[in-house]
Formats: C-alpha cells, structure tokens, sequence
C-alpha cells in the first residue's frame, strides 16, 4: 500500500464515528489529568490501558494517544495560573505564563498557549506525514557522541537563563549537577550519594525538583508576603484577545519552534521537556530585547508551548516507525500497543496501516478538538485565580502532594518535596534562578552517560567526539555559544 492510499486509510479509521468519539475522550481525559500538578501523560496512559482491553487496536490507540497529547497541551495550564507545572514538559512555560497571570493576563497567557499549543501540534503532524518512515533511520544515527554535543549545547545556555548574576546561575546549575548524580549509577551499579537510603537507589525524580522549587517556594513565598497589597488577589483575569503586535512577536517563535520541537521529538531520550527548555533558550538568545524574558514575555511563553507540543507528535516517529520508545511516555504507551496485540515497526505501516496513519490522522482532529474546547473554556479555567489565598494555597500544596506521590507511591518523596520547596524559597530569597538548577538536573544525567557511553565505544579515547560529524558541529556551535557571550560582556565593559 503507498503512502497516499494509507494515508486516506487512516483518515477513514479517524473519522468515523468510533474514531471521532474516542479521539475527543482521550483528549478530555488527557487535559484534564495534564492541568493537575505532577500527574502527567504517564499517569493518564497507565490509567487508560486497562479500558482498552476487549476494544478494536485502532480506535483503542487512538483514544491513548488522544490522552498523550491531551496531557501536554493542558499541563500549560496550572504552569500559568499557578506556577506548578502540570507536567515536566510545561516547566519552561511558567517562565513567562506565570508573570502574565500576576500582571492581570492570565486569560491573554492561556489563549497564547493555546494557540501556540494547535500551531505546534498541526505543523508537526504534517511533517510526521511526510517524514516519518525517513526520520527513522536519522533517529538512528544520533550515537552517544551526538547526544553529548547536543546536551553540551543545551548546557551552554545556562547564563542565558539568569536574570541577574552569572555566578549565581551557575551556582544554581553546579547544584543540579548534583542531584542528578544521586542514585545507583546505570554503567556499573555503584551507588552514588544515597548514603544507605533504599529510597534514593533510584534517584530523584524531576517532578520532585520542579514542583518543589517552582509551586512549594511560590506558596512560601505568597505566605510570607500575605500581607503585601501589592500581591493581592487578582479578579480580573484580564482579556482573551491577542493584538496585532502580539500576534507578530507570535509569528516567528511559533514557525521556528514547530520545526526545532518536532526534529528535537524524534530523537530518543529528547522528548518535549528538552524541547521546550531550548525553544525558550533559542528564542531569548535570538530576541532583541532578551530582558524581556521571565517578566511575562509573549515570545517567551510561545516557544516553548509551540515546541513541547511539537515534540510529542515528533515522539511518535521513533515509536511507531521502528518500536523504540524514545520517553518514559512512549515506553507506556509501547505497553498500550503490545497490550492490544499490535507490534510497532518497520512492518507496522504495510501490516496495520489502518493503525499507523490512523493514529498519524487522528492528531490532526484532536488537535482541532483541543483548541475549539479550550479557548471558551479560558475564562472559566481562570476563575482559579479567585479562590482566596488561603486555600488556594492549601490546594496548590495537596495537588502537588498527590502529584508526587502517585509517581512513586513513596512517602520519603513528599518529604523531598517539602525539602525542595525549602530550599527553593531560599533560593528565592538570596536571587538564586531556578531554572539553570532545572535544565542542568535534566540535561546532566544524559551528558553524562552519552559521554561515558561513547568513551567506553572507543576505548578512552576522546577524537571520537570530533570523529562524528554531528557531534563535531554541536560542540563548535556550543563553543561559538559559549564565547560570544564573553565578547559582548567585553564590549559593553569597553
């Protein structure tokens, strides 16, 4: 069967009625379990499974992968209005989402998302069409050398990431460097740092770090400011629509984004969390006006909106192309598709096409159904901003709680939790910028393996960096990233 009779085979299995129908449950489900902190796509697939059984492969898949990209295009969301990301993949959007929620935006921020979120999803539905069965092989390629001069280059940015000292920021990211170590190391099984506690063998988990340091410090810090009237409660959840200008700072973010977000998605162990951090470091780097960023920047909550979403359906290429799952996710949802008795694989696509471009067809109706449920829903998503402080803060508190402990079932992690928010807040207190502690806790576990992997490749030695071409070109673009900072810091001092 050609790509175009299978492609008109998945638009068939898509839109009938079973097809319609499950599409729009799994992407309710997923945004509903997307907007809670801590609980994401994970969670919401291996609770679907189970319901799957006894149901038609297609239309069973398909309702799971509504789920997936349901889960990230909600998890903007509690990011937005209450700076506790939803999932891993929407931390970056709190960077600027947030601010916008406190200067009176939040439905301005939401409908951005929104937006950014369709555009992203649609563009790399397209190329995952066009491209899938070709990116494969490239997924292939990309060896140990080459992760590690990708990871390089996300690393790079962490000065970028700070809104104030330089020290500071690398304080913050030597710090993440460090947590990312704890735990029992993959390559010899030595324990590292876990000083005989049972319950760190298997590290900390990100979602630990990110809502301690991002929604448990903003409760600390909205209780020792309580009686600030600067920070009083906002009514207004400003308005929804989106001015000329704003649309145009939109623009190139999103067309940029759509693209880095996707090719960043097909690459195993990348996933939407990766993507979404380099979109924002990509577009602040490249902005004329960089110091815009963090203060509620529209560029800044686009990017990473456009490319988290993006990097979902770009996940999907390695999934169904070759069955290799590239994330925690797709590893969940690889289970779905064994589960249903279906193999995905190169033979996937001539054997089940009804299933490979059904489930490729179904994301484009999905991602309409996304959108047109969203945008009326904003004003009433935003009255979350009128529940009074106090319990607000008793709900951002049990949400994360719940979030976290349906991860691990583990009580020690609600300790961590706590522990993070603590140290969060004091973080906050002497202007310490959390984001470099986060991309470098996220980025250091895969440096550090794809370096020691490629070392143990070529015994010791190091030319296999510059050997690979991919990875040759990464390292130079993070020395050229690196240095041109310096330069400019030169100048200025000049």
């Amino acid at each position: 069967m050609g790509s175009i009779e299978g492609i008109m085979t998945g638009f068939q299995t898509a839109f009938s009625i079973e097809g319609i129908m499950f599409v729009m449950i799994g992407v309710l489900v997923g945004t509903f379990i997307g907007m809670l902190p801590g609980l994401g796509p994970i969670s919401a697939i291996a609770v679907m499974i189970p319901i799957t059984f006894g149901m038609d492969p297609s239309t069973g898949l398909i309702m799971m992968a509504g789920v997936y990209y349901g889960a990230v295009f909600g998890g903007s969301t509690s990011s937005i209005l209450l700076n506790a990301p939803g999932i891993s993949g929407t931390v970056a959007t709190s960077f600027d989402g947030y601010p916008m929620a406190q200067q009176g935006k939040a439905g301005k921020a939401l409908a951005i998302a929104a937006i950014a979120s369709f555009t992203g999803g649609t563009v790399s539905i397209v190329l995952l069409m066009i491209l899938a069965p070709a990116l494969a092989s490239v997924a292939i390629s990309f060896g140990p050398p080459a992760y590690f001069g990708l990871m390089l280059l996300g690393l790079t940015a962490i000065a970028s990431l700070s809104e104030g000292s330089t020290i500071k920021a690398l304080i913050s990211a030597v710090v993440g460097f460090m947590m990312v170590t704890v735990g029992i190391d993959q390559q010899t099984g030595t324990q590292r740092f876990t000083f005989g506690n049972a319950n760190l063998y298997e590290g900390i988990d990100f979602l630990v770090i990110a809502l301690g340091l991002f929604a448990v410090a903003e409760v600390g810090k909205l209780i020792i400011a309580r009686n600030d009237d600067s920070l009083k409660d906002k009514k207004d959840i400003g308005s929804l629509r989106i001015t000329k200008d704003e649309f145009k700072e939109m623009r190139g973010p999103m067309s940029r984004q759509s693209f880095l977000g996707f090719f960043l998605g097909v690459l195993p162990g990348a996933g939407a969390t990766i993507a979404s951090f380099i979109a924002y470091i990509t577009e602040k780097r490249i902005a004329k006006k960089p110091e815009e960023f963090g203060k509620g920047s529209v560029k800044g909550l686009t990017a990473p909106e456009t490319a988290n979403n993006a990097a979902t359906s770009g996940a999907f290429v390695p999934l169904l192309s070759l069955g290799i799952p590239g994330s925690g996710t797709t590893a969940v949802l690889l289970g779905a598709f064994l589960v249903l008795g279906v193999q995905p694989g190169p033979l996937l696509m001539i054997e089940r096409p009804e299933i490979f471009w059904g489930i490729i067809a179904s994301m484009y109706l999905g991602n309409i159904v996304l959108l047109v449920l969203n945008l009326p829903l904003i004003p009433y998503i935003s009255k979350i901003l009128n529940i009074p402080r106090p319990l607000l803060i008793a709900l951002v508190i049990m949400f994360s709680m719940i979030g976290v402990y349906a991860i691990s079932f583990s009580t020690f992690d609600l300790y961590l939790l706590v522990a993070f928010g603590f140290v969060g807040f004091i973080m906050r207190l002497f202007a310490f910028p959390a984001p470099p502690f986060i991309l470098a806790f996220i980025l250091g576990g895969m440096l550090e393996q794809s370096f020691r992997q490629s070392l143990s490749i070529s015994n010791g030695n190091f030319m296999i960096f510059l050997e690979n071409p991919i990875s040759l070109v990464l390292i130079i673009l993070s020395a050229l990233s690196f240095i041109f900072p310096l330069l400019k810091l030169r100048k200025k001092k000049a």
